[in-house]
């Protein structure tokens, strides 16, 4: 590791006498948490959690007319986690990203390697950056720039053991392709994404447990994203169809629908609102379909409130319709929001208590409050404090009291200076 730092750091010294061009900088993110019913309704008898966890980044950027690279390096932990007194050996260090892009022949390049990989508004394709680990991919990237643009990427996964074919390894695909291509006009701009998903299916024996065949299973995703500005008027919408198999080889048939109105009142205040509606499957009678739409990579924190009950480590289920309205307030280093938002089922709630017969669909209603302050060009200062209010419904499907008080708490410092 001492090698590498030092060699870097000679890389610097010689990109500062040159036309290329060479950066150091780093990320310090602590952030304290709260937690009395964060992504499931808390229990009676749950008492809070309170822990720091923190995210520790260098990042080595390098450029010149002909190559572009960069190296992050990232630790994440929670405090208390790791004894005093640790060897060489006991953590590692992991590589967040590290990719190179090269110029192939005009508006061409190739970006290979691990990277993160985030389009529109992240609702397929995010980096997760609010999870302290957040999300990269080992892949390639083709990418053309003219006035039309399009990406297309590719990947295809081993695990440890290459001397076959099989991949039963920690990622969420064997082997993947998606083409993204976008156009932007005056005050519109337009995407459209096809993603081709594939998951390794294995068959065993029942007796010996011997793999007997192995195959992989693909999902198809593919909509478009859509952004208009004029004035102090916004809107921005999606939708996404998903088709093909899911990792269980069942047929899958969901959809995905999004949108987003907001104004700019004045140089203060501004306001939004929308709906957002994700298929489920039904929990009375259900077909040999999956209904159930996943957002697969996306930054899932960023939508259907900030508790994480949706989508973020938890199946998507019954599906889910986000109602919501929330406002924002600027003024200089400090902005604040708040937003509502009211959850339905997409799909029906079977009624244990008299089986076949559906729960009401109302889920509950989610209270989101942030805050920022920017001390400097280097150090923001984040909290928030969320509250849910959950129904029987969403007892059914996340268990937890509709008793018991259900909040979250968050406070969040970002320090990142540039050491070069």
């Amino acid at each position: 590791m001492r090698r590498i730092v030092s060699l870097l750091f000679a890389m610097a010294f010689i990109t500062n006498n040159s036309i290329a061009q060479f950066s150091l900088s780093g990320e310090f993110r602590p952030r304290s948490e709260y937690s009395h019913g964060y992504k499931s309704l808390a229990a009676d008898n749950q008492k809070a959690s309170l822990f720091t966890s923190q995210r520790t980044r260098i990042n080595f950027d390098f450029k010149n007319d002909k190559l572009t690279t960069k190296l992050v390096l990232h630790d994440v932990r929670l405090w208390g986690s790791q004894a005093q007194s640790v060897g060489n050996e006991d953590k590692a260090v992991s590589v967040h990203e590290a990719w190179a892009e090269v110029a192939l022949f005009d508006k061409f390049t190739l970006k290979a390697g691990r990277q993160e990989v985030f389009y529109n508004n992240q609702r397929i394709f995010g980096n997760g950056a609010w999870v302290q680990q957040s999300r990269s991919h080992d892949m390639a990237l083709l990418k053309y720039t003219g006035t039309v643009k399009a990406h297309f990427g590719f990947a295809y996964h081993e695990g440890g053991d290459i001397k076959n074919n099989f991949y039963l390894g920690p990622d969420a695909y064997k082997a993947m392709q998606f083409l993204w291509v976008n156009k932007t006009f005056d005050k519109l701009d337009l995407s459209f994404l096809f993603l081709n998903n594939g998951k390794e299916t294995v068959t065993r024996n029942a007796i010996t447990n011997a793999v007997e065949s192995v195959a992989i299973e693909y999902s198809q995703t593919y909509g478009a994203h859509i952004e208009h500005s004029m004035g102090g008027f916004g809107i921005a919408a999606n939708a996404y169809l998903q088709g093909g198999k899911d990792g269980t080889g069942k047929e899958l048939n969901a959809y995905e629908a999004a949108l987003n109105l907001s104004v700019k009142v004045n140089d203060l205040f501004s306001l939004n609102t929308g709906f957002e509606i994700l298929s489920g499957n039904t929990q009375i009678n259900p077909d040999n379909v999956n209904r159930s739409f996943t957002p697969i990579y996306g930054t899932n924190h960023r939508f259907n409130g900030h508790m994480d009950y949706f989508y973020v480590g938890a199946p998507s289920g019954v599906g889910l319709l986000d109602i919501f309205f929330g406002t924002t307030v600027t003024r200089g280093k400090f902005n604040a929001e708040l937003t509502g938002h009211m959850f339905s089922a997409a799909a029906d709630i079977n009624d244990a208590a008299n089986p076949g017969t559906a729960l009401n669909s109302y889920l509950g209603t989610e209270f989101d409050f942030l805050m920022g302050y920017k001390l400097n060009d280097w150090v923001v200062c984040q909290a928030g404090y969320s509250q849910m209010f959950g129904t029987n419904s969403m007892k059914a499907i996340r268990n937890g009291s509709t008793e018991a008080t259900s909040n979250w708490a968050w406070l969040m410092f970002t320090f990142k200076p540039k050491f070069l």
